[in-house]
């Protein structure tokens, strides 16, 4: 039996509903929508068993198999929350306040036991950007940040600190995915002229000097991005400045790094300038793809040793997505681009489809690796709102206004439950629009006026194929050489009359003017082209010039051609 598609949950001005994946996306009978305008904030467990939300009241806490219930906690101005990586645990942050009754304010990051539904540790996080803690995957360990230190609890025990990473300055941090041992990426942001650093370290003995695998410098970073490869063996650090020194970009300055737990470090060489727009690591093998460089940006492939192992060529694109089996990826152009979205199948590198999504400001993979949901959402786009659901293959499934809507997003579901299928190279219908042309100023525009032949922005073509155009504009240009040097040939034997050659070269007055036959005539066309070239150097000869040995050659051939001439006119 096929596995059921995932459910789509909505979050609005509205409320919060749950509607089917699957076209026409009828409401999830086992979900009673909360009509709410005040739901500020929704998530599903990794796998997708459990859903929750706050509306302002309460945080709901409901099982999605059945819509019933689990718990009910009393959270009334929940901004964010995020589950444990196995759906154990809850953690729930509200935004940090003093008051003059409580100067010093109230813990604000709580962690809640699913099975209890009782909190069993409080703390303070002040910070928006770091509140959430980090998770081991087999949740063995749990981690936060406080000042100059990172926190480790271990087995689920909040009641004691079992491990301290003491970082002067650490600025956050990031905990490698797979088994034990765990390693954590921690940022060091440069003071008073020193450098910026990443450092990787062995949990749990951080005491320990050995436990430094990797340390990583920066002169330009005033924050990084810390992303782990699947395995935990590899992290990409993305550094960034706000401000340009230079003043060429609007976007600051970003470089990429990588670094290994082996203590390896490289920086990513990329083949054009400008700024780094994303970065993503393949789900399934030892790779990342990069999409950078001003527009249009250039998109490459690196394998795990940062050598480049293909590039997509460059178009108008900032965003990466690999969709859950690894073997289509997806580029796209969202923001203040047009919404192209090309997919691309990952085994023999070819563009499957490309369609467009205007408008589109949120981008999901179905846990299935087919089907994807874009979505328009405020208050990044306040018309226009809704979302639609497509097959990688180009086709528009499903598409559906909503008024105002906040988030869409599909329910997770476990590792296996899909199985990958093979990518169908067929491409489906699209929504491609033509392309639009150079531009062309006012005063030169209308139907008499003279276009210009130049245009702004030049796409690079995509490896294979720019490799397949050069083969072919090589193939092509041969063969226009073979077909100038015939026509040449030709010409020149229509521009030879017989009179000509016989004068050059006296044939006997008795000669008969027989008919010639089609392949005798072949023949003598072959030699009198050969009587030609001694005239040619019969006269070079006479003009000074020293011929070579095998020019003389030919002189010395001159009567044997005419006898043989002879023969095949009398033969015909």
């Amino acid at each position: 039996m096929a596995a059921k598609a995932p459910l789509i949950a909505l979050r609005g001005n509205q409320g919060i509903s749950m509607v089917e994946g699957t076209p026409p996306c009828a409401p999830n009978p086992n979900f009673v929508s909360d009509p709410s305008s005040t739901c500020r904030v929704m998530a599903f467990s990794l796998d997708g068993s459990l859903f929750s939300w706050c509306n302002g009241e309460c945080v709901n806490i409901i099982n999605t198999l059945t819509g019933v219930l689990v718990h009910q906690l009393p959270k009334t101005k929940t901004a964010c929350l995020s589950f444990s990586p196995r759906g154990n645990y809850l953690s729930t942050w509200e935004p940090f306040t003093t008051s003059k009754d409580n100067p010093n304010g109230s813990k604000n990051l709580e962690i809640w036991d699913i099975k209890s539904g009782q909190a069993i540790v409080a703390f303070y996080q002040k910070k928006r950007d770091t509140w959430q803690p980090r998770w081991t995957d087999d949740e063995e360990v749990c981690a936060r940040s406080v000042s100059n230190e990172v926190h480790c609890f271990h087995g689920g025990d909040f009641s004691n600190i079992a491990s301290k990473l003491r970082l002067q300055g650490v600025g956050s941090f990031e905990i490698s995915h797979g088994k034990a041992p765990y390693t954590i990426a921690a940022y060091v942001p440069g003071t008073k002229g020193a450098p910026s650093a990443v450092r990787l370290f062995q949990h749990p003995d951080f005491d320990n000097p050995g436990s430094v695998l990797a340390n990583k410098s920066f002169f330009k970073a005033d924050k990084v991005d810390i992303k782990w490869n699947k395995k935990g063996t590899s992290a990409l650090v993305l550094t960034s400045v706000e401000v340009d020194a230079s003043g060429a970009s609007y976007y600051g300055e970003q470089t990429l790094h990588c670094v290994n737990t082996s203590g390896e470090s490289s920086m990513v060489q990329l083949g054009k300038k400008g700024p780094i727009y994303d970065v993503a690591w393949s789900p399934t093998l030892q790779e990342f793809c990069v999409v950078y460089g001003y527009m249009p940006a250039k998109a490459t492939l690196y394998n795990h040793r940062c050598d480049a192992v293909f590039d997509f060529g460059t178009g108008p694109r900032n965003e990466i997505h690999y969709n859950p089996h690894g073997n289509i990826l997806c580029l796209t152009g969202f923001g203040n681009l047009r919404g192209w979205m090309e997919f691309w199948s990952r085994k023999d590198l070819k563009m499957i489809s490309k369609p467009q999504a205007s408008d589109t400001t949120y981008f999901e993979w179905s846990p299935d690796g087919e089907h994807i949901l874009t979505a328009t959402t405020a208050p990044r786009l306040r018309e226009g709102n809704g979302f639609k659901i497509w097959h990688y293959t180009g086709a528009l499934k499903y598409q559906t206004d909503v008024k105002e809507l906040w988030q869409a997003t599909w329910q997770p579901c476990p590792e296996g439950v899909f199985k990958e299928k093979p990518v169908t190279l067929k491409a489906q219908a699209t929504q491609e629009s033509k392309p639009s042309g150079a531009y062309v100023p006012p005063h030169l525009r209308g139907a008499g006026a003279k276009k210009p032949a130049i245009k702004i922005h030049e796409d690079e073509l995509p490896q294979n194929l720019k490799k397949a155009q050069e083969n072919e504009s090589k193939a092509a240009a041969k063969n226009r050489k073979k077909r100038e040097a015939k026509a040449r040939s030709k010409q020149e034997e229509e521009n030879q009359p017989t009179s000509q050659v016989v004068e050059n070269a006296p044939l006997s007055p008795s000669a008969p003017a027989a008919a010639v036959s089609g392949d005798n005539e072949k023949k003598i066309r072959n030699l009198k082209k050969k009587l030609r070239q001694i005239e040619e150097l019969k006269t070079q000869q006479k003009a000074g010039k020293q011929l070579e040995v095998n020019q003389l050659e030919k002189l010395k051939n001159e009567d044997a051609l005419l006898k043989e001439i002879k023969a095949l006119e009398i033969g015909s």
